[in-house]
């Protein structure tokens, strides 16, 4: 496991992050790291080795986009002095697309994303002793969905960036798509973006599968 006792991670994003996280950070018990993916793998590594401790801190700020993220890194992430740092944006930046569309048809491009992405890990990789990008998804099962493109093109930069700044990548909109073969989406997010509690069940379990940790059982 690559996580070392006393090790403090910071869960950065959007609101499938924040999930309610306690101000001005989200740390400490129960819902301090919101009620969402960051707390399952709160409390998965609590489970799992008890004997060692994991300062988690969530950070995550609901309705925010790349840029957004990006405006606010050094208070959310950079003074925190992290020893790990896990992102997960581009899902405002695709739905804006969407649902506002007439005062944000010449923001959150593909071109701009990529360049916060970049920005992000520019002024994080130096410090820290890993970063993972954690690719946008949106838990629809028609391919042809335009949204669902639009998602699948934004992840797509998402790994491109970890691959050419050597950080690591978490394929996430793979694992929801094996899901869906089997249940309907609104069975794990009433509106595709905001993942309910089976939802952010499949997220931690992939944090924790890439970050090596022992199975629960």
């Amino acid at each position: 496991m690559i996580f070392q006792n006393k090790d403090r991670i910071v869960f950065t994003g959007d609101s499938t992050t924040d999930a309610g996280r306690k101000r001005p950070y989200g740390e400490g018990l129960w819902e301090g790291v919101g009620n969402g993916y960051v707390r399952v793998v709160d409390s998965a590594l609590c489970t799992i080795y008890p004997d060692k401790f994991f300062h988690i801190i969530n950070t995550g700020t609901s309705g925010a986009t790349s840029k957004n993220l990006l405006e606010n890194w050094q208070h959310d992430v950079v003074d925190l002095n992290p020893d790990w740092v896990f992102v997960m944006i581009g899902a405002n930046d695709v739905w804006r697309h969407f649902d506002e569309t007439a005062q944000h048809f010449n923001d959150n491009t593909p071109e701009e994303y990529r360049k916060n992405l970049e920005e992000m890990v520019a002024r994080t990789k130096p410090n820290v002793k890993g970063m993972f990008i954690m690719g946008p998804f949106y838990m629809e099962s028609n391919n042809d969905d335009a949204m669902k493109k639009m998602m699948v093109e934004y992840a797509a930069i998402a790994k491109e960036v970890a691959k050419e700044k050597e950080v690591g990548y978490i394929d996430l909109q793979s694992d929801f798509d094996e899901h869906l073969k089997y249940r309907y989406p609104a069975y794990i997010s009433w509106d595709r973006v905001h993942p309910n509690w089976v939802g952010s069940m499949i997220i931690a379990k992939k944090i924790l599968k890439e970050i090596g940790a022992d199975p629960l059982y």
